[in-house]
């Protein structure tokens, strides 16, 4: 899926994209809270100071995924894909992350303890 296609969707409302392809896509400040992404592609994909509080990325794959000073508050995970992602200074107040994987290269802010959240290392 077209980036600008999914913000001009967004934009007229539409909130639901599953299984969307966004591989690699540019939403550095994006502004898409409660958008519905579940087991959307969204590996290697910049979403550095994006705005999705309240979005649902359940089962998403965010492999090396930028979501450095995100605002994931509140946001569904679990079962995500989040190996290699860098999640520096990401808000994850209230997200839901049981089951997301992680691996040795995933970069989490500095007192961040995954294993309190329920995530899975692989």
């Amino acid at each position: 899926m077209d980036v600008e296609v999914l913000k001009k969707l967004y934009a007229a409302g539409e909130k639901y994209f599953p299984a969307a392809n966004l591989s690699r896509a540019k939403l550095i400040g994006a502004y898409l809270p409660g958008i519905n992404l579940w087991g959307a592609n969204l590996s290697g994909a910049n979403l550095a100071r994006a705005k999705l509080w309240g979005a649902d990325l359940s089962r998403a794959n965010l492999a090396k995924a930028n979501l450095t000073r995100a605002n994931l508050s509140g946001v569904k995970l679990n079962e995500a894909n989040l190996r290699g992602a860098k999640l520096n200074n990401t808000k994850l107040y209230g997200a839901d992350l049981s089951g997301a994987y992680y691996d040795e290269s995933t970069r989490f802010s500095r007192g961040f303890d995954p294993i309190s959240r329920n995530m899975r290392k692989l």
